[in-house]
């Protein structure tokens, strides 16, 4: 049975860090496209960052996010890492971890169904 754990979320103020954690059980992640992606109270999920292990370990990240964020896996570990620097009150989401095949679609236009297997998610909140 496949599972994806995230883990991590917390409240801290602005300027801070943080760091998620994304623990798979029943899949090998570095075999998958790996992806974050959140959303806020009332607004759609978004991708924030993808992670390509057939590229390479290539990412790619939203405008957003850019420059602030890193994503990263840990193929002896079997987890994705989302490290979260400057964090801005408009990072308050709650984050979710995703797996696929291929090239991911962090605008999510094909829906949620396109990627294989998501993870529950944890919050973040960001104070200012």
């Amino acid at each position: 049975q496949v599972a994806l754990v995230e883990s991590g979320g917390e409240t801290v103020q602005a300027g801070g860090s943080l760091r998620l954690s994304c623990a798979a059980t029943g899949i090998t992640l570095s075999a998958y496209s790996m992806a974050w992606f959140r959303q806020a109270p009332e607004k759609a999920r978004e991708g924030v960052a993808a992670f390509y292990s057939y590229g390479g370990g290539s990412t790619h990240y939203s405008d957003s996010v850019k420059g602030r964020f890193t994503i990263s896996l840990d193929d002896a570990k079997n987890t994705l890492y989302l490290q979260m620097n400057n964090l801005k009150p408009e990072d308050t989401a709650m984050y979710y971890c995703a797996a696929g095949m291929g090239r991911i679609d962090l605008s999510l236009s094909r829906g949620e169904s396109a990627l294989d297997y998501w993870g529950k998610g944890t919050l973040v909140t960001i104070s200012s």
